[in-house]
Protein backbone atom coordinates (compact mmCIF):
# COMPACT_ATOMS: atom_id res chain seq x y z
CA UNK A 1 0.00 0.00 0.00
CA UNK A 2 1.48 3.33 -0.95
CA UNK A 3 -0.06 6.38 0.07
CA UNK A 4 -0.34 9.69 -1.65
CA UNK A 5 0.60 13.04 -0.76
CA UNK A 6 -1.85 14.43 2.03
CA UNK A 7 -2.83 17.66 0.15
CA UNK A 8 -2.25 20.97 2.44
CA UNK A 9 -5.11 21.01 5.61
CA UNK A 10 -5.99 24.58 3.97
CA UNK A 11 -7.31 22.82 0.88
CA UNK A 12 -11.22 22.24 0.52
CA UNK A 13 -12.89 20.37 3.15
CA UNK A 14 -14.69 17.65 0.96
CA UNK A 15 -12.12 14.95 1.52
CA UNK A 16 -11.80 11.77 -1.45
CA UNK A 17 -11.26 8.36 -1.01
CA UNK A 18 -7.19 9.03 -2.74
CA UNK A 19 -6.52 11.15 0.55
CA UNK A 20 -7.86 9.53 3.31
CA UNK A 21 -6.94 5.38 2.23
CA UNK A 22 -4.53 6.04 -0.51
CA UNK A 23 -4.30 2.77 -2.31
CA UNK A 24 -6.60 0.87 -0.82
CA UNK A 25 -8.50 -1.23 -2.95
CA UNK A 26 -12.29 -1.67 -3.06
CA UNK A 27 -11.88 -4.82 -2.10
CA UNK A 28 -10.23 -4.27 0.96
CA UNK A 29 -12.25 -1.34 1.62
CA UNK A 30 -15.18 -3.78 1.91
CA UNK A 31 -13.37 -6.69 3.91
CA UNK A 32 -12.30 -3.76 6.37
CA UNK A 33 -16.23 -2.79 7.18
CA UNK A 34 -17.08 -5.79 7.21
CA UNK A 35 -15.24 -7.03 9.44
CA UNK A 36 -15.72 -4.10 12.01
CA UNK A 37 -19.27 -4.52 11.48
CA UNK A 38 -19.13 -8.22 12.61
CA UNK A 39 -16.88 -6.86 15.56
CA UNK A 40 -19.94 -4.52 16.61
CA UNK A 41 -22.48 -7.55 16.15
CA UNK A 42 -20.18 -9.12 18.43
CA UNK A 43 -20.12 -6.30 20.94
CA UNK A 44 -23.94 -6.35 20.87
CA UNK A 45 -24.42 -10.24 20.86
CA UNK A 46 -22.57 -10.21 24.69
CA UNK A 47 -24.60 -7.11 25.71
CA UNK A 48 -27.60 -8.43 24.71
CA UNK A 49 -28.01 -11.62 25.99
CA UNK A 50 -28.04 -10.52 29.42
CA UNK A 51 -31.34 -9.13 28.42
CA UNK A 52 -32.91 -12.58 26.88
CA UNK A 53 -31.60 -14.30 29.77
CA UNK A 54 -32.86 -11.21 32.56
CA UNK A 55 -36.14 -13.72 33.65
CA UNK A 56 -34.12 -16.52 34.48
CA UNK A 57 -31.35 -14.41 36.33
CA UNK A 58 -33.99 -12.31 37.71
CA UNK A 59 -35.34 -16.01 39.41
CA UNK A 60 -31.99 -17.64 39.95
CA UNK A 61 -30.63 -14.50 41.85
CA UNK A 62 -34.18 -13.21 43.70
CA UNK A 63 -33.72 -9.76 41.70
CA UNK A 64 -36.35 -6.75 41.31
CA UNK A 65 -37.40 -4.84 37.94
CA UNK A 66 -34.57 -1.84 39.44
CA UNK A 67 -31.61 -4.04 39.74
CA UNK A 68 -32.31 -5.34 36.61
CA UNK A 69 -32.29 -2.25 35.00
CA UNK A 70 -28.95 -1.38 36.92
CA UNK A 71 -27.75 -4.23 35.94
CA UNK A 72 -28.22 -4.16 32.17
CA UNK A 73 -28.08 -0.24 32.59
CA UNK A 74 -26.82 2.36 34.81
CA UNK A 75 -23.66 -0.04 35.77
CA UNK A 76 -22.89 -0.91 32.39
CA UNK A 77 -23.05 2.73 30.91
CA UNK A 78 -21.66 4.25 33.91
CA UNK A 79 -18.18 2.87 32.87
CA UNK A 80 -18.86 2.31 28.91
CA UNK A 81 -19.18 6.08 28.94
CA UNK A 82 -16.13 6.71 31.68
CA UNK A 83 -13.85 4.89 29.32
CA UNK A 84 -14.69 6.06 26.16
CA UNK A 85 -13.64 8.96 25.98
CA UNK A 86 -10.11 8.46 26.96
CA UNK A 87 -9.33 5.20 24.85
CA UNK A 88 -11.24 8.29 22.18
CA UNK A 89 -8.09 10.42 22.61
CA UNK A 90 -5.80 7.41 22.23
CA UNK A 91 -7.39 5.97 19.09
CA UNK A 92 -6.90 9.91 17.93
CA UNK A 93 -2.75 9.36 17.58
CA UNK A 94 -2.66 5.29 17.92
CA UNK A 95 -3.12 2.17 16.05
CA UNK A 96 -7.15 1.84 15.94
CA UNK A 97 -6.95 -1.35 14.87
CA UNK A 98 -4.72 -2.43 17.64
CA UNK A 99 -7.14 -0.86 20.31
CA UNK A 100 -10.05 -2.41 18.56
CA UNK A 101 -8.51 -6.04 18.66
CA UNK A 102 -7.64 -4.81 22.28
CA UNK A 103 -10.82 -4.19 23.33
CA UNK A 104 -12.73 -7.15 21.86
CA UNK A 105 -10.32 -9.44 24.19
CA UNK A 106 -11.01 -7.82 27.01
CA UNK A 107 -15.04 -7.85 27.05
CA UNK A 108 -15.33 -10.90 25.63
CA UNK A 109 -13.47 -12.23 28.22
CA UNK A 110 -15.40 -10.54 30.55
CA UNK A 111 -18.82 -11.89 29.01
CA UNK A 112 -16.96 -15.58 29.86
CA UNK A 113 -16.61 -14.75 33.19
CA UNK A 114 -20.15 -13.64 33.73
CA UNK A 115 -21.03 -17.41 33.35
CA UNK A 116 -19.11 -18.04 36.78
CA UNK A 117 -21.13 -15.55 39.16
CA UNK A 118 -22.81 -16.80 41.85
CA UNK A 119 -24.30 -13.53 43.20
CA UNK A 120 -25.99 -10.03 41.82
CA UNK A 121 -22.46 -8.23 42.78
CA UNK A 122 -20.30 -10.76 41.21
CA UNK A 123 -22.17 -10.49 37.93
CA UNK A 124 -22.58 -6.80 38.35
CA UNK A 125 -18.76 -6.48 37.92
CA UNK A 126 -18.31 -8.48 34.59
CA UNK A 127 -20.70 -6.71 33.37
CA UNK A 128 -18.77 -3.48 34.25
CA UNK A 129 -15.93 -5.19 32.77
CA UNK A 130 -17.84 -6.03 29.38
CA UNK A 131 -18.76 -2.24 29.58
CA UNK A 132 -14.97 -1.08 29.61
CA UNK A 133 -14.00 -3.46 27.27
CA UNK A 134 -17.01 -2.42 24.87
CA UNK A 135 -16.12 1.56 24.89
CA UNK A 136 -13.19 0.64 23.33
CA UNK A 137 -15.11 -0.51 19.98
CA UNK A 138 -17.54 2.23 18.05
CA UNK A 139 -14.55 5.71 18.63
CA UNK A 140 -12.02 4.30 16.89
CA UNK A 141 -14.02 2.54 14.50
CA UNK A 142 -15.76 5.31 13.42
CA UNK A 143 -12.76 6.50 12.79
CA UNK A 144 -11.61 4.38 10.34
CA UNK A 145 -14.55 4.50 8.60
CA UNK A 146 -14.36 8.21 7.77
CA UNK A 147 -11.12 7.51 6.72
CA UNK A 148 -12.19 4.90 4.15
CA UNK A 149 -14.98 6.47 2.42
CA UNK A 150 -15.53 10.12 1.76
CA UNK A 151 -18.54 12.59 2.76
CA UNK A 152 -21.14 11.67 0.02
CA UNK A 153 -20.73 8.04 0.79
CA UNK A 154 -19.81 8.45 4.97
CA UNK A 155 -23.85 8.45 5.87
CA UNK A 156 -24.59 5.07 4.31
CA UNK A 157 -21.08 3.41 5.39
CA UNK A 158 -21.52 4.37 9.36
CA UNK A 159 -24.76 3.25 8.74
CA UNK A 160 -23.51 -0.02 8.13
CA UNK A 161 -21.40 -0.24 10.52
CA UNK A 162 -23.90 0.73 13.22
CA UNK A 163 -26.84 -2.29 11.51
CA UNK A 164 -23.98 -4.49 13.48
CA UNK A 165 -25.54 -3.36 16.39
CA UNK A 166 -29.06 -4.89 15.32
CA UNK A 167 -27.38 -8.02 13.82
CA UNK A 168 -26.03 -8.11 17.06
CA UNK A 169 -28.92 -7.82 18.78
CA UNK A 170 -30.66 -10.45 16.10
CA UNK A 171 -27.95 -13.19 16.97
CA UNK A 172 -28.04 -12.53 20.90
CA UNK A 173 -31.58 -12.91 21.15
CA UNK A 174 -31.57 -16.53 18.53
CA UNK A 175 -28.45 -17.68 20.57
CA UNK A 176 -29.10 -16.49 23.63
CA UNK A 177 -32.78 -17.61 23.91
CA UNK A 178 -31.70 -21.25 22.70
CA UNK A 179 -28.59 -22.02 24.39
CA UNK A 180 -29.91 -20.56 27.78
CA UNK A 181 -32.53 -22.78 27.70
CA UNK A 182 -30.84 -26.08 26.82
CA UNK A 183 -27.93 -25.23 28.90
CA UNK A 184 -28.51 -22.36 31.50
CA UNK A 185 -27.67 -18.51 31.65
CA UNK A 186 -24.12 -19.12 32.75
CA UNK A 187 -23.03 -21.81 30.66
CA UNK A 188 -24.38 -19.42 27.29
CA UNK A 189 -22.10 -16.95 28.89
CA UNK A 190 -18.96 -19.00 28.59
CA UNK A 191 -20.23 -20.26 24.87
CA UNK A 192 -20.82 -16.62 23.50
CA UNK A 193 -17.64 -14.73 25.12
CA UNK A 194 -14.86 -16.92 24.34
CA UNK A 195 -15.07 -16.86 20.59
CA UNK A 196 -14.35 -12.77 20.32
CA UNK A 197 -11.09 -13.66 21.64
CA UNK A 198 -10.03 -15.37 18.52
CA UNK A 199 -11.61 -12.75 16.17
CA UNK A 200 -9.45 -10.33 18.08
CA UNK A 201 -6.47 -11.68 16.79
CA UNK A 202 -8.03 -12.07 13.21
CA UNK A 203 -8.53 -8.09 13.36
CA UNK A 204 -4.96 -7.52 14.16
CA UNK A 205 -3.20 -9.58 11.44
CA UNK A 206 -5.58 -9.77 8.80
CA UNK A 207 -5.93 -5.83 7.66
CA UNK A 208 -3.47 -2.45 8.25
CA UNK A 209 -4.12 0.65 10.03
CA UNK A 210 -5.42 3.01 7.28
CA UNK A 211 -4.11 6.53 6.38
CA UNK A 212 -5.83 8.97 8.29
CA UNK A 213 -7.35 12.38 6.31
CA UNK A 214 -5.70 15.63 6.34
CA UNK A 215 -4.36 17.65 9.71
CA UNK A 216 -4.43 13.70 10.90
CA UNK A 217 -1.07 14.45 11.98
CA UNK A 218 -1.47 16.60 14.58
CA UNK A 219 -3.33 15.55 18.29
CA UNK A 220 -6.34 17.89 19.56
CA UNK A 221 -6.48 18.39 23.15
CA UNK A 222 -9.64 17.64 24.91
CA UNK A 223 -10.30 21.17 25.81
CA UNK A 224 -9.46 22.09 21.72
CA UNK A 225 -12.11 19.56 20.59
CA UNK A 226 -14.33 20.84 23.16
CA UNK A 227 -13.92 24.60 22.19
CA UNK A 228 -14.53 23.18 19.13
CA UNK A 229 -17.78 21.83 19.69
CA UNK A 230 -19.28 24.78 21.46
CA UNK A 231 -19.06 27.08 18.79
CA UNK A 232 -21.92 24.46 16.95
CA UNK A 233 -24.93 25.35 17.43
CA UNK A 234 -26.61 22.19 15.96
CA UNK A 235 -24.76 19.73 18.57
CA UNK A 236 -26.50 19.86 21.93
CA UNK A 237 -29.88 19.36 19.79
CA UNK A 238 -28.60 16.49 17.79
CA UNK A 239 -26.53 14.65 20.52
CA UNK A 240 -29.47 15.02 22.95
CA UNK A 241 -31.77 13.71 20.46
CA UNK A 242 -29.31 10.73 20.11
CA UNK A 243 -29.86 10.43 23.82
CA UNK A 244 -33.17 10.64 23.62
CA UNK A 245 -33.07 8.08 21.36
CA UNK A 246 -31.36 5.75 23.13
CA UNK A 247 -33.30 6.21 26.13
CA UNK A 248 -36.50 5.22 24.47
CA UNK A 249 -34.97 2.16 22.39
CA UNK A 250 -32.87 0.70 25.63
CA UNK A 251 -35.29 1.54 28.07
CA UNK A 252 -37.92 -0.20 26.19
CA UNK A 253 -36.10 -2.56 24.35
CA UNK A 254 -34.73 -4.21 27.47
CA UNK A 255 -37.84 -5.37 28.97
CA UNK A 256 -39.67 -6.13 25.45
CA UNK A 257 -38.69 -9.81 26.49
CA UNK A 258 -39.96 -9.62 30.04
CA UNK A 259 -43.41 -8.32 28.28
CA UNK A 260 -43.65 -11.29 26.04
CA UNK A 261 -43.10 -13.52 29.01
CA UNK A 262 -45.39 -12.14 31.83
CA UNK A 263 -47.92 -11.02 29.33
CA UNK A 264 -47.77 -13.95 26.14
CA UNK A 265 -46.15 -17.03 27.76
CA UNK A 266 -43.65 -17.35 25.88
CA UNK A 267 -40.56 -19.33 26.26
CA UNK A 268 -36.79 -18.08 26.29
CA UNK A 269 -36.15 -19.66 23.03
CA UNK A 270 -39.44 -18.74 21.52
CA UNK A 271 -38.50 -14.95 22.56
CA UNK A 272 -35.04 -15.43 21.41
CA UNK A 273 -36.42 -16.81 18.27
CA UNK A 274 -38.92 -13.69 17.35
CA UNK A 275 -37.21 -10.95 18.52
CA UNK A 276 -34.03 -12.19 16.72
CA UNK A 277 -36.66 -11.16 13.61
CA UNK A 278 -38.88 -8.33 15.14
CA UNK A 279 -35.94 -6.40 16.67
CA UNK A 280 -32.55 -7.76 15.15
CA UNK A 281 -33.61 -7.47 11.75
CA UNK A 282 -35.78 -4.46 11.58
CA UNK A 283 -33.02 -2.73 13.42
CA UNK A 284 -30.92 -3.25 10.71
CA UNK A 285 -33.26 -2.48 7.98
CA UNK A 286 -33.74 0.83 9.88
CA UNK A 287 -30.13 1.30 10.61
CA UNK A 288 -29.05 1.14 7.13
CA UNK A 289 -31.92 2.88 5.30
CA UNK A 290 -31.61 6.22 7.75
CA UNK A 291 -28.02 6.21 6.25
CA UNK A 292 -29.05 5.73 2.54
CA UNK A 293 -32.08 8.36 2.84
CA UNK A 294 -30.47 11.10 4.58
CA UNK A 295 -27.41 10.67 2.05
CA UNK A 296 -29.36 10.93 -0.50
CA UNK A 297 -32.17 13.87 0.39
CA UNK A 298 -29.21 15.55 2.44
CA UNK A 299 -27.09 16.21 -0.35
CA UNK A 300 -29.69 18.37 -1.52
CA UNK A 301 -30.60 19.73 1.50
CA UNK A 302 -28.06 18.86 4.75
CA UNK A 303 -30.78 19.22 6.98
CA UNK A 304 -32.48 16.19 6.14
CA UNK A 305 -29.65 14.31 7.78
CA UNK A 306 -31.40 15.59 10.92
CA UNK A 307 -34.94 15.94 10.23
CA UNK A 308 -35.18 12.35 9.03
CA UNK A 309 -34.13 10.80 12.60
CA UNK A 310 -36.94 13.22 13.91
CA UNK A 311 -39.60 12.78 11.43
CA UNK A 312 -38.97 8.56 11.81
CA UNK A 313 -39.02 8.86 15.34
CA UNK A 314 -42.27 10.27 15.50
CA UNK A 315 -43.79 8.12 12.97
CA UNK A 316 -43.05 4.86 15.89
CA UNK A 317 -44.44 6.22 18.73
CA UNK A 318 -48.28 4.95 17.45
CA UNK A 319 -47.06 1.46 16.28
CA UNK A 320 -45.13 0.90 19.55
CA UNK A 321 -47.99 1.92 21.86
CA UNK A 322 -50.41 -0.58 20.20
CA UNK A 323 -47.40 -3.45 20.76
CA UNK A 324 -46.99 -2.91 24.45
CA UNK A 325 -51.02 -3.06 24.87
CA UNK A 326 -52.36 -5.69 22.27
CA UNK A 327 -53.09 -9.30 23.65
CA UNK A 328 -52.75 -10.66 20.59
CA UNK A 329 -48.95 -11.60 20.86
CA UNK A 330 -49.03 -11.34 16.56
CA UNK A 331 -49.57 -7.97 16.54
CA UNK A 332 -47.39 -7.10 19.16
CA UNK A 333 -44.42 -8.64 17.18
CA UNK A 334 -45.70 -6.52 14.28
CA UNK A 335 -46.56 -3.23 16.56
CA UNK A 336 -42.96 -3.50 18.07
CA UNK A 337 -41.47 -4.66 14.80
CA UNK A 338 -42.95 -1.30 12.66
CA UNK A 339 -41.58 1.05 15.37
CA UNK A 340 -38.08 -0.89 15.56
CA UNK A 341 -37.39 0.28 11.39
CA UNK A 342 -38.77 3.71 12.14
CA UNK A 343 -37.05 4.27 15.75
CA UNK A 344 -33.51 3.33 14.67
CA UNK A 345 -32.65 5.50 11.26
CA UNK A 346 -31.25 8.03 13.50
CA UNK A 347 -27.61 6.57 14.81
CA UNK A 348 -25.64 7.08 10.93
CA UNK A 349 -26.37 10.00 9.71
CA UNK A 350 -26.09 11.94 13.39
CA UNK A 351 -22.23 10.13 13.25
CA UNK A 352 -21.74 11.17 9.69
CA UNK A 353 -22.89 14.50 10.54
CA UNK A 354 -20.43 14.69 13.58
CA UNK A 355 -17.86 14.19 11.75
CA UNK A 356 -18.63 16.65 9.05
CA UNK A 357 -18.23 18.77 11.70
CA UNK A 358 -14.78 18.47 12.87
CA UNK A 359 -11.55 17.51 11.44
CA UNK A 360 -10.05 14.29 10.98
CA UNK A 361 -7.87 14.09 14.17
CA UNK A 362 -11.12 14.69 16.47
CA UNK A 363 -13.51 12.45 14.75
CA UNK A 364 -12.59 9.59 17.38
CA UNK A 365 -12.71 11.74 20.19
CA UNK A 366 -16.11 13.14 18.68
CA UNK A 367 -17.71 9.91 18.47
CA UNK A 368 -16.83 9.21 22.13
CA UNK A 369 -18.30 12.76 23.34
CA UNK A 370 -21.41 11.54 21.44
CA UNK A 371 -21.43 8.29 22.75
CA UNK A 372 -20.80 9.49 25.70
CA UNK A 373 -23.77 11.53 26.13
CA UNK A 374 -26.03 8.61 24.23
CA UNK A 375 -25.12 6.10 26.71
CA UNK A 376 -25.05 7.97 30.05
CA UNK A 377 -28.72 8.93 29.20
CA UNK A 378 -30.16 6.36 26.68
CA UNK A 379 -28.51 3.72 28.02
CA UNK A 380 -27.56 4.50 31.82
CA UNK A 381 -31.16 5.95 32.63
CA UNK A 382 -33.26 4.34 30.06
CA UNK A 383 -33.69 0.95 31.38
CA UNK A 384 -33.33 1.61 35.14
CA UNK A 385 -35.85 4.56 34.77
CA UNK A 386 -38.52 2.07 33.04
CA UNK A 387 -37.78 -0.50 35.89
CA UNK A 388 -38.66 1.95 38.41
CA UNK A 389 -41.68 3.08 36.58
CA UNK A 390 -42.99 -0.59 37.09
CA UNK A 391 -41.65 -1.23 40.28
CA UNK A 392 -43.83 1.87 41.59
CA UNK A 393 -46.71 1.78 39.20
CA UNK A 394 -47.29 -2.30 40.45
CA UNK A 395 -49.51 -0.94 43.33
CA UNK A 396 -52.05 1.18 41.09
CA UNK A 397 -51.89 -1.24 38.00
CA UNK A 398 -50.71 -4.43 39.66
CA UNK A 399 -49.81 -6.95 36.99
CA UNK A 400 -49.94 -4.38 34.31
CA UNK A 401 -47.37 -2.15 35.73
CA UNK A 402 -44.48 -3.46 32.68
CA UNK A 403 -47.15 -2.59 29.99
CA UNK A 404 -47.89 1.61 31.70
CA UNK A 405 -44.04 2.07 32.26
CA UNK A 406 -43.48 1.39 28.50
CA UNK A 407 -46.16 3.48 27.05
CA UNK A 408 -44.66 6.35 29.40
CA UNK A 409 -41.17 5.77 28.23
CA UNK A 410 -42.16 5.52 24.00
CA UNK A 411 -43.88 8.65 24.65
CA UNK A 412 -40.18 10.90 24.91
CA UNK A 413 -40.15 10.16 21.30
CA UNK A 414 -41.57 13.24 20.96
CA UNK A 415 -38.86 14.87 23.02
CA UNK A 416 -36.33 13.26 20.43
CA UNK A 417 -38.08 14.82 17.27
CA UNK A 418 -37.84 18.25 18.49
CA UNK A 419 -34.24 18.00 19.43
CA UNK A 420 -33.58 16.51 15.80
CA UNK A 421 -35.59 19.01 14.16
CA UNK A 422 -34.36 22.03 15.97
CA UNK A 423 -30.40 20.48 15.12
CA UNK A 424 -31.27 20.38 11.32
CA UNK A 425 -32.35 24.13 11.36
CA UNK A 426 -29.56 25.28 13.06
CA UNK A 427 -27.02 22.20 10.87
CA UNK A 428 -26.24 24.14 7.79
CA UNK A 429 -24.68 27.59 9.27
CA UNK A 430 -22.73 24.69 11.12
CA UNK A 431 -21.10 23.28 7.97
CA UNK A 432 -20.50 26.93 6.70
CA UNK A 433 -18.50 27.34 9.66
CA UNK A 434 -16.62 24.32 9.26
CA UNK A 435 -15.95 24.51 5.16
CA UNK A 436 -14.27 28.38 6.26
CA UNK A 437 -11.75 26.47 8.67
Amino acid sequence: MKPTTTPPAGEAGNENAARTFAGVSGGMRTYILLLLTFIYAVNFIDRQILVVMQEAIKADLSLSDTELGLLTGFSFALFYVTAGIPIARLADRANRRNIIATALAVWSGMTALSGLAQNYVQLLLARIGVGVGEAGCSPPAHSMISSLYEPKRRASALSFYSAGLYFGVLLGYLLGGFLSETYGWRATFLILGLPGIAIALLLRFSIKEPLRGAGAQQQASLKETLAVIARLKSFPYFAFGCAMSAFVSYGTGNFLPSLMVRYHGFTPSEVGMILSLSGGLTGMIGTYLGGVLADKYGARDPRWYLWIPGLSGVLAIPFAMFGYQTDNAVLMVAGTGIAAILSTMYLGPAISVSHRLVSPHMRALMSAILFFILNLIGLGLGPVVVGIISDTLREITGEESLRAALTIAVSLAFVKAWLFFEGGRKLPKDLALRAED
